[in-house]
């Protein structure tokens, strides 16, 4: 443990250097001073008729959690869009200049962007439902009574009780310590936990890891620390998101190549040609919407939105959107053995004590240890469960024991620790925890104990130790072994079943604990975990990165693992280039699963996991991750898929407007007939695409993986269509001719785009083939009906241009089948 040094007055001398802002959030109200409680005396807290008046002057910690965007923060986002705007402007100079059939682009944009903002709403309400249940409720003395309350009630000068894994909701002073350790890393950066006594500061966004007491909140809402942290940042951007950030990337390309081309098609158009000016503004216009690949952005948030929805419904809390793409990139899971692994509680299966210490004796001692702790840990509440102490209360231990000092349990240390004065009026000072650091290397008790951790069970060692400081760094010196105390863990029913799923997904498992790696191993070859028998004791772990990145890679289990250690773990396997998810529940796993590419906390955790993951699983079922892992694998794999639907349309749309404008000839089509093709070929099929099961592993390089395949695909549509075009305005003359040429046109582009749907939805599976097929149909069925013939504007002359047309849309397949094969032989699929 370690902690500021005291004086020989016993006051604290100043620590290492640390920002001014935590000295000076901590200060008192001005304006309405906190008084604090006489040292020695137990706060009783604010009365009734206090909380009400300091509500009333709005004293109270009101600042929302925010788990998801507000309403009006959705629709700004949905409709306040860039190409949005442009589509709007375009649709309403259809309005005036064209028939109703050319402007059904524009009701597609508003049935797109009321379909998000639906999606994304029902999505903040699951998400909102969600943060209540996981809610973290601190305990606070009100009328000399310890209730729960939402953390959005507390006052100014409420008195907040603090145990291990608590967070400090809002700033205080410290009024009342017992053995107080409190982590402030995630504020100040110092790794090592700062000793609390009565009077210190304690700063909103630390979190306790050892001992208890409570504190005063001297100032709430926006002006806490951690309020004014969480003004700076917002949730929605904490986890980079590939898939948003690449969609940005094609967008701003395509922008900038929207722009010079539409700006051509427009001169081409009403300049260059002297045609009805009302038949050029609609061919201009057709020319312009389609580059816009607008529902690939609609298409992302509500895939993201229903994934939200899908998982809340296993009781899976998102609490940043990106992290649904963040699980399915991982290819290392760093597991928790306790309470992921194994349940929380254990049971003493064996008392074996040592050096010929009385066995009623060593009862006595545990009995007393399980006394002297207010807030067991899970393996003193098996001890205490085994040995229940008698109804004497506070702090007087069974049959007359009297706790003179007491120790928490801290995951730093792997120990616990008491002193007593016992019946007789003698001393006794006691430790509990691992063997393997309370004794020294070589003991042969440790053999004994080896042999229990290769059969899975977890021990405890019992020894007396000198009367002296129990927090001193050598308490352990002279201990005399006592008693081993043997636990016997539960095993997670679903966890087997999880573990066998990363494994085959390709996904690495690696066990990181602070038991004894060779008990740990034994567990998690109970499991079935790959490569259980490599284990290693982390104090044996080397300091290097480099070197710890490859005892890392070439190990499964790890061992007596410090939470600094966690979180240089998972660093050194980021420098290889992976992606590492961190799983916990408890304040040892914070670092780690702050640091961690994707934090997964287990509801019943501790508050400060909850508090910096990006995954809560409510439901505490490790068996949950799968469905993540799958879903953002569905959102990522199949949001790829479609994009390259979106994005070859907006290459051949810009190609088309760029050979148009050097060949001087009009626009081959109105907006309804791209509209009428952007909803058979793409806006449909890729609503059903987006939302299929997908349980390929995210690949990196999202941009260039779409633009392989999309470039290629809209040149090849591009040309193909145009030179249908062409032909056709050699082979019809008179009126209605660009009618004519219009519909050869729109039918190989439609062949073609088809073509591109139809490998787009391989591997084909029943309702992917009906899917192409219907919609083929639709098409069929608009060439076939006079009326929608006449909708549309669509109607085939005589035979020898069709089937012309057909013939070059089959070469444009053949193409469109070389080229993919030979972009996913040369750069994979």
């Amino acid at each position: 443990m370690t902690q500021r040094a005291l004086d020989s007055s016993g006051e604290q001398t100043p620590g290492p250097s640390r920002p001014a802002m935590i000295d000076a959030g901590a200060e008192l109200d001005p304006v309405h001073p906190v008084e604090l409680p006489p040292s020695g005396h137990r706060a009783t807290g604010l009365t009734t008729a206090e909380v009400a008046e300091r509500v009333a002057r709005g004293e109270v910690n009101d600042v929302p959690v925010r788990s998801s965007r507000s309403l009006v923060e959705i629709v700004r986002a949905n409709v306040f869009t860039r190409f949005n705007l442009i589509i709007g402007v375009l649709w309403v100079i259809m309005l005036f200049v064209a028939p109703i059939q050319d402007s059904l682009f524009g009701f597609v944009i508003v049935a797109n962007t009321g379909i998000g903002i639906i999606q994304e709403w029902r999505a903040k309400k699951t998400l909102d439902s969600l943060a209540v249940i996981g809610e973290a409720k601190p305990t606070v003395r009100r009328d000399g009574k310890a209730a729960e309350i939402s953390t959005h009630e507390i006052v100014l000068g409420d008195v907040v009780e603090l145990g291990p894994g608590d967070k400090v909701v809002v700033d205080g002073t410290v009024a009342e310590a017992d053995s107080l350790e409190v982590d402030e890393s995630l504020l100040t950066g110092e790794a090592d936990p700062v000793l609390k006594r009565p009077g210190d500061p304690v700063m909103s966004g630390s979190f306790v890891v050892a001992g208890g007491g409570a504190f005063t909140a001297t100032k709430v809402g926006r002006e806490a620390y951690a309020a004014q942290l969480a003004e700076e940042a917002s949730r929605f951007t904490l986890v980079h998101s590939e898939l948003r950030s690449g969609i940005s990337t094609i967008l701003k390309y395509v922008t900038w190549m929207m722009v010079p081309t539409a700006i051509g098609l427009i001169i081409s158009q009403l300049v260059v040609k002297d045609n009805n000016f009302k038949d050029s503004v609609a061919r201009t216009v057709g020319g312009i919407v389609p580059m816009i690949p607008e529902g690939l952005v609609l298409l992302t948030s509500v895939a993201f939105a229903i994934g939200v929805v899908r998982l809340g419904r296993k009781q899976c809390l998102v609490q940043e959107l990106p992290a649904i793409e963040g699980l399915a990139r991982v290819d290392v899971v760093c597991l928790d053995k306790t309470g992921t692994l194994t349940e929380g509680g254990m049971d003493v299966t064996e008392v074996r004590p040592l050096n010929g210490s009385d066995e009623a004796y060593v009862h006595q001692v545990l009995r007393s240890l399980g006394s002297s702790d207010p807030r067991p840990n899970a393996s003193l509440q098996a001890i205490i469960d085994a040995y229940p102490a008698g109804d004497t209360g506070g702090k007087e231990a069974e049959a007359g024991w009297a706790v003179t000092d007491a120790l928490p349990f801290s995951s730093a240390r792997k120990y616990s620790g008491a002193a007593f004065t016992e019946t007789d009026g003698t001393s006794s000072a006691w430790l509990l925890g691992a063997p393997d650091v309370l004794l020294p290397e070589g003991d042969p008790t440790l053999d004994e104990i080896e042999h229990l951790n290769q059969q899975g069970l977890r021990v405890l060692l019992l020894a007396r130790v000198p009367s002296g400081e129990l927090d001193a760094p050598d308490a352990a010196e002279g201990d005399v072994p006592t008693a081993l105390v043997v636990l016997e863990q539960r095993l997670r029913p679903d966890a087997a079943e999880t573990l066998k799923y990363f494994a085959q997904q390709n996904v690495a498992t690696k066990v990181i604990s602070g038991d004894n790696a060779v008990s740990v191993g034994a567990v998690a070859g109970k499991l079935g975990l790959a490569g259980a028998e490599n284990t290693l004791d982390a104090r044996k772990m080397p300091t290097d990165p480099d070197d710890m990145a490859t005892a890392m890679e070439q190990n499964a289990v790890f061992g007596r693992v410090t939470p600094q250690q966690k979180r240089d773990m998972v660093a050194a396997l980021q420098s290889r280039g992976h992606t590492v998810a961190m799983t916990g529940d408890g304040v040892n796993d914070v670092l780690a699963l702050k640091d961690a590419d994707i934090g997964v906390s287990m509801g019943s955790g501790s508050e400060a996991t909850r508090a910096v993951a990006q995954i809560v699983l409510l439901n505490n079922s490790f068996a949950t991750l799968p469905s993540v892992v799958a879903e953002g694998r569905r959102v990522i794999g199949n949001i790829t898929r479609v994009a390259t639907l979106f994005l070859t349309k907006t290459v051949y749309s810009v190609l088309l407007a760029i050979l148009v404008v050097c060949t001087q000839v009009e626009y081959p089509f109105l907006p309804r007939h791209l509209t009428l093709l952007s909803t058979l070929t793409i806006g449909v099929p890729a609503f059903f695409l987006a939302l299929a099961p997908n349980k390929e592993r995210a690949q990196p390089h999202f941009v260039r993986r779409v633009m392989r395949y999309a470039i290629p695909s809209g040149v090849i549509a591009a040309t193909a269509t145009f030179t249908t075009y062409l032909v056709a305005r050699h082979h019809y003359a008179g009126p209605g001719a660009l009618e004519a040429e219009t519909s050869a046109a729109t039918l190989t582009l439609f062949l073609t785009s088809m073509w591109v749907l139809a490998i787009i939805a391989r591997p084909y599976t029943w309702w992917r083939i009906a899917l192409v097929a219907a919609m083929g149909l639709g098409f069929l069925i608009v060439l076939v009906v006079p009326w929608l013939q006449d909708f549309f504007a669509l109607k085939l002359v005589g035979t020898t241009m069709p089937w012309t047309a057909v013939g070059i849309a089959v070469a444009a397949a053949a193409l469109l089948e070389f080229s993919w094969r030979l972009v996913g032989r040369r750069f994979g699929a």
